[in-house]
């Protein structure tokens, strides 16, 4: 009996060929975006153990300035090599932007160096001698890695022209095993050419003995660190970015389970008069359900590998934009090359499995439970999609009380995760029982006959557009969420930039020549005033921190972005015994303004905070003191910086030349902060492109599963539309009413998804990030691209119902009539 049975459950998708997309778009999609992301995650995990790599060989140790802005002397690096640290190969990099906008970073090495280095661990390969050495000759190739280079759209022997018009290459395209990552590597010189400069990013180093460890460390300046493993030690820092990009993928993924939910669930109630048939012929309960069981473990398998693949090529397209941010964030190689990993394919079959059958479990026993009476009569189960919702209602209930309970816990990142997810599944588990009782209530009230089978047969459609619509509705919160938080923190961070850069040059000289510098800027024309700023690092049990002076005046109190304060904190700090700190320190110590904190040596006791201000992007926790206070802790001690204000109109390149020229300055000690915005700025969009193409993604998905959904229902009505043709309805009216309440429906899912995104970006600010980051930012609104967002996709929608009643009433109302029966 199973054969004939599995063949009579089967041919029902030769009669709706559609659902067959439908069914196979939701589960592929939904693995599609999840393995994305694990792949993404997985390859810049591995990179990080990887650590920094040159042609192949690993370079577990690097020397750098204790200030990221700062270089190393390239004197430091020379006298290494002469003390015998062959080991040791210097390393720079330097941005270029293209004249199409693209930005990449170029390392500079210096090929005769990493040969000795190379030497010490068997040499280098033929083809990598030849390629080291063609670096050093006119006219300085450029090696890029085939899959960066896929991304750039460039080619092999292929000149890159910058932005400045300057043309450089050839760009010789190589084996990813070579050269990783979004860099590109040249040799030093051409980084001369393009940024003059003396001095190195970095000095990397190989492996040492312990001995040779401690007499390098004993050789390093008092302002140089030695770090070890530090790609390696890359991983914490940013688990919360690879954890944010997890939770997108699974939203995805939860999405697409929805869809396969809502395609499986359909089948299973079209089928119901079949399996009505098949039971009164004889066939048992154990047969339908491994016929049944069966049937879900093709759709799961072929889900699987459909996923999979297309999870390769996503990875692929979002690699190249997450290795970009991880290297500016980070400084973290990311190598572009995606390999399959069997750990992917067993998460993916293990959600996919225990979510398919939480999906389609309690469809599948309703089928088959039912008594076959009720079966055969046509589409019997509707009935029962009140009762249903209602059950949705109470679980929701549960979930609001769970959310609720989360949030009266101890707050944390994973915490603020699970509680997101409460109030999402409790929102999408309300909705359809809230335009069931809706639409049921207007179907009642309304005299147009016309408008109460209207509101009557949207009610009835829940049964088959309900799971699709809550999937509408999770995806198109989610996506306002995800707007409205990186909305709000690109807007934020511009402003805190705009007020933190208030200067247009900074400077940081030695300390010796420091009085000079400020003397000869405030007699020149264009300098409006000069702030001086001392900083200074101290270690404490806590972990590192930074304690930084300021003026006292008002320019440089509106450069402090207040989170909040005492009243006249301004005097306080310049006046009493007081200290400004960094909204990341104070929440992790848990201070508030007016507390009396002790500071380690030689602060030391009794520092009243007067207020907490905000400081994005800094690891470590900050203090800022008046500058008296300052100099009677430190006299003209730490590290200093001037800050310039010009005068409206003046040149900064010309005022930045003068002053590298009249004392000398390595350009990497002058900075232009207009440029620096624009460059942090890139860094954050960079950063951000890939929350917003999965937000896009996610979307897409459910639109598409919506539209599918509504295709595939209205197609099994086609009785229906035909009866209401015979009673003198016109295929015009029929198709606006169909569009229209798959209109009303994306309507209402968009009114409750409108409030559910901003109270989602509200809780991603104060619980997400505050305790993945450390600070927290207002919420800002962006009514624009809200609409945008609506009323696209509700015009998606409105012909995603019209078209499929439209398609239908083009032919005769009595053939439509007879197909139907």
């Amino acid at each position: 009996m199973s054969n004939p049975v599995a063949k009579a459950l089967w041919g029902h998708y030769k009669r709706h060929p559609l659902q067959i997309v439908l069914v196979w778009f939701g589960l592929t999609l939904g693995i599609a975006l999840l393995v994305g992301v694990l792949g993404v995650n997985q390859q810049a995990r591995e990179s990080y153990r990887d650590g920094e790599q040159l042609f192949s060989n690993p370079f577990p140790h690097r020397i750098r300035h204790n200030q990221p802005s700062l270089k190393v002397p390239q004197g430091f690096y020379i006298q290494l090599r002469r003390e015998g640290f062959k080991q040791c190969v210097p390393f720079d990099q330097a941005r270029v932007v293209t004249d199409k906008g693209q930005d990449f970073e170029l390392v500079g090495i210096d090929p005769i160096s990493l040969f000795s280095s190379f030497s010490s661990v068997g040499g280098l390969s033929q083809a990598n001698q030849i390629q080291m050495m063609e670096l050093m000759q006119p006219p300085y190739p450029i090696l890029v890695g085939a899959q960066l280079a896929n991304y750039m759209g460039v080619v092999d022997g292929q000149r890159l022209t910058l932005e400045s018009g300057k043309q450089i290459g050839p760009l010789k395209v190589v084996a990813e095993e070579r050269v990783k990552g979004p860099r590109m590597i040249a040799d030093m010189s051409l980084l001369r050419q393009l940024q003059p400069s003396a001095g190195l990013t970095a000095i990397l180093c190989g492996a040492m003995t312990e001995g040779e460890l401690a007499a390098l460390q004993d050789k390093l300046p008092h302002a140089f660190i030695l770090e070890k493993e530090q790609s390696a030690g890359l991983e914490p820092l940013t688990n919360a970015f690879h954890l944010n990009l997890f939770a997108m993928g699974m939203l995805a993924f939860v999405v697409g389970l929805f869809i396969f939910y809502q395609a499986m669930s359909l089948s299973f109630t079209q089928r119901q008069p079949l399996v009505g048939l098949l039971r009164q012929a004889g066939v048992s309960s154990s047969q339908l359900a491994k016929g049944l069981m069966l049937e879900l473990v093709v759709w799961i398998v072929l889900g699987l590998v459909g996923g999979n693949l297309l999870g390769m090529l996503l990875a692929q397209q979002l690699l190249p934009s997450v290795a970009e941010s991880l290297n500016d964030l980070y400084g973290a190689n990311v190598s572009l090359s995606v390999t399959w990993h069997w750990q992917w394919g067993v998460t993916s079959l293990l959600i996919a499995l225990f979510g398919s059958l939480l999906a389609c479990g309690w469809p599948l026993i309703r089928l088959i439970r039912t008594p076959p009476a009720r079966l055969a009569t046509h589409m019997s189960l509707v009935r029962f999609s009140g009762k249903e919702f209602a059950i949705q209602a109470v679980l929701s209930c549960v979930f609001l009380g769970a959310a609720i309970g989360i949030y009266q816990l101890p707050h944390g990142q994973q915490a603020g995760f699970m509680l997101i997810a409460c109030i999402l599944i409790a929102s999408a588990l309300a909705m359809p029982f809230l335009l069931w009782q809706l639409f049921k209530i207007l179907g009642t009230v309304v005299r147009s006959a016309r408008l109460r089978w209207f509101f009557s047969d949207a009610a009835a459609s829940l049964s088959y557009r309900g799971v699709a619509a809550m999937a509408f509705m999770l995806a198109l919160a989610s996506n306002i969420g995800m707007e409205t938080m990186v909305g709000s923190f690109r807007h934020t961070t511009e402003t805190w930039l705009d007020q933190r850069l208030a200067a247009d040059i900074y400077v940081r000289p030695s300390i010796n020549v420091a009085p000079r510098v400020s003397n000869w800027l405030e007699n020149h024309e264009d300098v409006k005033q000069v702030w001086w700023q001392w900083r200074k690092t101290l270690n404490t049990d806590a972990g590192t921190l930074q304690v930084v002076s300021v003026g006292g005046t008002q320019d440089e109190k509106s450069a402090m972005v207040m989170k909040v304060a005492m009243p006249e904190y301004w005097q306080q700090l310049h006046h009493n015994r007081s200290v400004l700190v960094s909204e990341s320190l104070a929440l992790k110590q848990g201070w508030q303004p007016g507390d009396v904190i002790n500071l380690p040596a030689p602060m030391n006791k009794k520092w009243i905070i007067a207020g907490v201000y905000y400081d994005y992007g800094n690891p470590h926790g900050q203090v800022v003191l008046a500058q008296k206070r300052w100099q009677a802790l430190w006299p003209y001690r730490g590290q200093v910086g001037l800050a310039i204000h010009l005068n409206q109109g003046a040149n900064t390149l010309e005022v930045m030349k003068d002053l590298g020229e009249a004392f000398r300055l390595p350009p990497e000690r002058v900075r232009n902060n207009a440029e620096l915005m624009q460059n942090a700025m890139q860094v954050f969009d960079r950063t951000f492109i890939v929350t917003a193409t999965l937000g896009k993604l996610t979307l897409f998905v459910a639109v598409c599963g919506l539209f599918f959904a509504t295709v595939a229902g209205e197609v099994s009505r086609q009785r229906q539309f035909a009866l209401l043709r015979c009673m003198g309805m016109t295929g015009r009216e029929l198709a606006l009413l169909g569009g229209g309440q798959l209109l009303l429906i994306g309507l209402l899912t968009a009114l409750i998804a409108l409030p559910l995104g901003l109270v989602l970006a509200q809780l991603l600010i104060d619980v997400v990030l505050k305790y993945s980051f450390g600070w927290t930012m207002p919420v800002e609104y962006f009514p624009n691209d809200y609409l945008i967002s609506l009323g696209s996709a509700l015009i998606v929608l409105l012909i995603a119902g019209a078209w499929p009643v439209w398609r239908l009433v083009k032919r005769s109302a009595i053939t439509s009539l007879r197909e139907a029966f």
